[in-house]
């Protein structure tokens, strides 16, 4: 080890809970914040300096320092929210550290790069192809480009950029980095604004140029035009040269939303998720941190992303449950998204046309500002909804699932030369195989679930671990062939139908399974908006965000499919999915027309779709909370026990329940629920069990849940993993 003048302490992204003490070499300079490489056991990794050593090491056993990285350091806000952060979800601080050290190899300094660059911008050349012609359009700002990436940005590919440097028209440059992506225009001109979005625009920029924290709820109707609003916030951030983060619940939506982008901008922003190849997040990664990408679209994981000066976050679509995180750290991004505005003292606004209770709540006990569009831009009208009962209307039979009325509305749609939308939240061929001979129901052999039917793939799938089967030819019960029934529909059923009745009609089916990539879903977007599709048959992915001009007629298969299983949330998902689906009818001059297939008519969600009475909806579930003592009238914290060992989990489980707080201790205003078998029982090959913690808002109870858990003794077989705020209880 070299002469020392110091120790600092650094954070490793590992399961760990405490920063490491390591010596730092006097001709070193590394301050609070600096990316780091250190030894830790047999190998030299990356971390965070969180500090001064602490000093309980002794000199003769401490590490040195390996290297610094060359970049800017983590704010200090940024490390004060991951340290909020994993107090909150009581998760190892090192494991919320990894949420921001997310992509192997960005604090390593990119090897140089080929470029291009336009040989002569006044040039008008002749003779080269519309494509050619595009690439030297996008080429004419001067800024350095990868062929990827003017290849992407020109809509062509690579073998384009090759023939125009071959023509000298394009110059290849080497560059010792990747050039810094094109900054955003906040200057170009958006479209004409309705009085309404004026005055919901002129609220949110004058938060952003404030600089201070305030939170907004933009509530819209579906097509009233909520991100033409907050593009006027965003234009204002980035000319104040703040950095913003627009959150999206899925990539799905990121296709439309980037073309609008485009348009209002003048140039793409960056993209964050999933999809997202390495190699382009290393790149976003290092923007980001450096302060050079001054725009995000992403998942909910952008939100750990090293913002340098962020000032603006948008959540969009505010009430999608895929903004919770259910495994490893386990986190809501939208609750996560207001605590990080309010640290760093900048404005957050939620988009919705369908608000979450909570938020709601929030509006209603005046700590968010409320902007309301109540009507369509452009003078679409909103869709009439009807309900289909399925006790009088029947389909033709156990085959079929669809009503006579939504055939013919769907008939009466592809004569007028309008799209229909078939929606069932359910991929594949059928949700249920079993022998009419024996009843022998084919299950997943590590999950409680049954195995899907997939006529695409010719297989048997569990949508929770994986696993898979082939289809077989008889039942291995009994051995009896051509006995196995397909019970139920999924949208593969649902096409198999909508050909037999439309034969002529071009079909898409869009699901996760059928765009499986990003490339794919694009693809089958672009298909349904300019290549004459005529009925698409959709999961929720096409429920929300999507405009497509001519979709006039959207029929639900089975509306009652998220209203069972007694989960707290079910009925006002079910309205929400269901109202954000009727909202892709009628987004342009035709009228659109909505039909919900459903065995209970009469029910709250149904009559409330049916009338359009939201509100009163929110106001009825919000009693019904109040009177049972649920959020947001109290916290809920999940404890999940699990383990391959049934027993074992079963025996953990309720030595848990026994040493529970009670109301004498630290448990005052909290009881515990349980433990019972998750819905989910078997998942992956573990057996789960829950409890369910109940609280006063009052109660600190992640210190009553700490000093609990800790009093019990865990076996290593057993994990016992902790959710705050949970959203789910499968």
């Amino acid at each position: 080890m070299s002469n020392t003048s110091q120790t600092i302490s650094v954070l490793t992204p590992y399961p760990i809970d405490k920063a490491y003490d390591y010596a730092l070499p006097d001709d070193v300079q590394a301050d609070e914040g600096s990316y780091v490489c250190v030894p830790l056991g047999k190998r030299e990794v990356a971390g965070v300096v969180w500090g001064q050593g602490a000093g309980d090491v002794k000199p003769e056993k401490m590490k040195s320092l390996v290297s610094v990285y060359h970049l800017p350091p983590l704010p200090k806000v940024h490390r004060k929210f991951l340290d909020w952060m994993a107090h909150y979800t009581m998760a190892p601080l090192g494991s919320v550290l990894k949420l921001t050290l997310s992509v192997q190899g960005a604090l390593e300094q990119p090897k140089p790069v080929k470029g291009y660059v336009i040989n002569d911008p006044e040039l008008d050349p002749k003779n080269v192809s519309p494509k050619a012609r595009a690439v030297l359009e996008v080429a004419k700002d001067g800024l350095p480009r990868r062929a990827s990436e003017l290849a992407e940005e020109a809509g062509c590919t690579a073998g384009v950029i090759k023939t125009l440097e071959n023509k000298g028209l394009l110059k290849s440059i080497e560059l010792q980095a990747p050039p810094p992506c094109r900054v955003p225009d906040p200057c170009r001109a958006g479209p004409m604004l309705s009085p309404d979005q004026v005055e919901a625009a002129g609220v949110l920029v004058d938060q952003v140029k404030a600089n201070e924290f305030a939170v907004s709820l933009l509530d819209g109707v579906t097509g009233a035009g909520k991100t033409e609003v907050y593009f006027e916030a965003v234009a204002q951030a980035l000319k104040q040269n703040k950095q913003v983060l627009i959150l999206l619940p899925e990539i799905a939506l990121s296709n439309a939303f980037l073309d609008r982008f485009k348009t209002r901008f003048g140039c793409a922003p960056a993209l964050w998720h999933s999809s997202v190849s390495v190699a382009k997040r290393k790149l976003t990664w290092r923007g980001v941190a450096q302060g050079q990408t001054k725009v995000i679209i992403g998942a909910r994981s952008a939100l750990f992303l090293p913002y340098q000066d962020l000032g603006l976050i948008i959540v969009d679509e505010e009430h999608d449950p895929a903004y919770k995180q259910e495994e490893g750290v386990i986190y809501h991004a939208r609750d996560m998204a207001v605590v990080r505005a309010k640290m760093s003292g900048f404005p957050v606004a939620m988009v919705s046309a369908t608000p979450s209770l909570e938020t709601m709540h929030n509006v209603w006990e005046g700590k968010y500002h409320h902007l309301v569009l109540s009507s369509r831009h452009g003078g679409a009208e909103l869709p009439d909804i009807h309900l289909i009962n399925l006790k009088e209307d029947k389909p033709e039979d156990r085959q079929h699932f669809i009503a006579p009325t939504l055939k013919k509305a769907m008939s009466d749609t592809l004569e007028r030369g309008e799209q229909s939308l078939m929606f069932l939240n359910r991929r594949g061929y059928a949700p249920l195989t079993l022998c009419r001979t024996c009843g022998h129901r084919f299950e997943c052999p590590r999950c409680s679930a049954w195995l899907i039917d997939h006529r695409r793939s010719g297989r048997l799938h569990c949508h929770h671990c994986g696993y898979f089967t082939p289809m077989p030819t008889a039942c291995p019960s009994c051995d009896e062939k051509e006995s196995l029934a397909a019970c139920g529909p999924g949208v593969e059923r649902i096409k198999e139908e909508v050909e037999g009745l439309f034969p002529g009609a071009k079909i898409a089916v869009l699901s996760s399974d059928t765009a499986d990539t990003h490339e794919k879903l694009k693809d089958i977007l672009h298909d349904i908006r300019y290549s004459g599709v005529d009925i698409i048959i959709g999961t929720q992915i096409i429920a929300k965000g999507h405009h497509f001009p001519k979709l006039t007629c959207v029929g639900v298969i089975d509306a009652d499919l998220g209203l069972s299983g007694g989960d707290l949330r079910a009925t006002e998902r079910t309205y929400q999915l269901l109202h954000q689906v009727a909202g892709r009818a009628g987004r342009e001059s035709a009228k659109g027309y909505v039909y919900l297939q459903t065995f209970n008519p009469e029910s709250r969600v149904m009559q409330a779709l049916s009338s359009g009475d939201r509100d009163e909806f929110l106001a009825i579930e919000r009693e019904e909370r109040e009177e049972a003592f649920m959020p947001p009238f109290s916290r809920l914290a999940g404890i999940i026990v699990s383990g391959r060992d049934e027993r074992l989990v079963q025996n953990v489980s309720v030595i848990l329940a026994q040493n529970a707080p009670r109301s004498t201790d630290m448990g005052q205003g909290m009881d515990t629920l349980g433990p019972a078998e998750a819905p989910m029982y078997r998942l992956r090959g573990n057996y789960r069990r829950r409890l369910l913690v109940r609280a006063d808002k009052s109660i600190d109870i992640q210190k009553a849940l700490k000093h609990w858990i800790g009093s019990v003794k865990i076996p290593s077989a057993v994990r016992v993993q902790i959710d705050i705020d949970p959203q789910s209880f499968f």
